[in-house]
């Protein structure tokens, strides 16, 4: 964080576990699940004004929880999440906060996957797209809303307005309910919009032109966006035009982030190395895929996840420390700070005791005994 101001949005080491069944008993006594689901487990992270930050992994990472609780709409089961310094929640629950829970949610909004769904198959686009000024903006007469409708379907390229606001969603395609979802979330002129998916099932020619559109309406509204996407190579779009950065997910943790050139070109991370992989797109030269960069495809229980590095189960560079310790998100001595990952392969060899310890069964041992001139030069 820079100057004295407090970022847009800042998550402190959030938790957000989801409980699974028990018992009658044990919830009146109030017994802690220990088998919870650790959808996010312990996350910090940092959203700043006219911020684009996009959310990789594969599903049940915890990407998705992770965003709705920046934008509160799941409360964390432990740490902390501040809107220019105001903790949502805290604002929620009592009354004398210093930015009010209200203006809180109008200024945090989503884009879902599916926005067909989030719009009344009964009302016309007009109809929806009014609902929620009337709501947060109750002084503006009918005639005012009307027109700022009309003038925002035109900005997002539906026209003539006239005809798109009287259709039903159902004669809307899926390009255009996306265009109405992102109106529906800017008309309430907001800091930070989190776009879960949203373009996911556009065919590859929209799927570019909705990002473009985003990225075009933040600069004009000053708008940051928290872009979740199971496709690295949808995130690299995004982070590279605006600038922004890709964060990767893994089983409820970020293990890597930085910018979109820093995190593709050089990853830090081997899970990286596994999405960036699988991600045909990103480079279409290669002449053969060759074998994943993973010892197992099988992905851990989330209730139960590994000891030490989580990700120490598939690592094809994982040694017996990774086992017993967690790795905090750092920087590579070669690296940019805003470039973090929470591997011990980025410690010198005299720094960290990786190193020296035995690989897992079923890693190749040729690190182990290569001379120091040749350790850790993959990153």
């Amino acid at each position: 964080m820079s100057g004295a101001n407090p970022p847009l949005l800042r998550l402190e080491d959030v938790e957000v576990h989801f409980e699974q069944k028990q018992g009658i008993l044990d919830r009146f006594v109030g017994k802690r699940d220990e088998n919870a689901v650790k959808a996010v487990d312990g996350v910090s992270l940092d959203i700043e004004e006219n911020d684009v930050v996009a959310l990789v992994g594969e599903s049940g990472c915890g990407k998705t929880t992770l965003g709705k609780t920046a934008i509160g709409l799941q409360r964390p089961t432990a740490g902390s999440v501040k809107y220019r310094g105001q903790d949502i929640w805290e604002a929620k629950d009592r009354k004398n906060a210093e930015i009010p829970y209200k203006d809180i949610r109008r200024s945090l909004q989503i884009i879902h996957q599916d926005p067909g769904s989030s719009l009344n198959p009964n009302k016309t686009i007009m109809k929806s797209l009014q609902a929620p000024l009337k709501k947060w903006q109750p002084s503006l007469s009918s005639e005012d809303r009307r027109a700022r409708v009309l003038g925002m379907l035109e900005h997002v390229g539906m026209v003539p307005p006239d005809d798109y606001a009287n259709r039903f969603p159902h004669q809307l395609s899926g390009g255009e309910k996306q265009r109405t979802a992102l109106v529906r979330a800017l008309l309430m002129n907001p800091d930070v919009i989190l776009a879960d998916e949203a373009v996911s099932a556009l065919d590859v020619s929209l799927r570019v032109e909705t990002m473009d559109l985003l990225l075009d309406l933040q600069d004009e509204f000053d708008t940051s966006f928290i872009f979740v996407s199971h496709n690295l190579s949808n995130a690299r779009y995004l982070a590279q035009k605006s600038g922004g950065r890709i964060g990767v997910m893994y089983l409820g943790r970020l293990v890597e982030i930085g910018s979109a050139e820093e995190l593709l070109q050089n990853p830090r991370h081997p899970y990286t190395k596994v999405l960036r992989w699988s991600t045909a797109e990103l480079d279409p030269d290669k002449a053969e895929v060759g074998d994943p960069p993973v010892r197992t495809v099988d992905i851990p229980d989330p209730s139960n996840p590994p000891s030490g590095c989580r990700f120490h189960t598939r690592c094809p560079k994982a040694h017996e420390t990774c086992v017993r310790e967690d790795p905090n998100l750092v920087s590579h001595p070669d690296d940019a700070d805003a470039h973090v990952a929470s591997c011990f392969r980025q410690f010198p060899e005299d720094e960290h005791e990786y190193w020296n310890s035995p690989p897992l069964e079923g890693v190749e041992n040729a690190e182990y005994s290569l001379p120091s001139d040749d350790r850790g030069s993959d990153g």
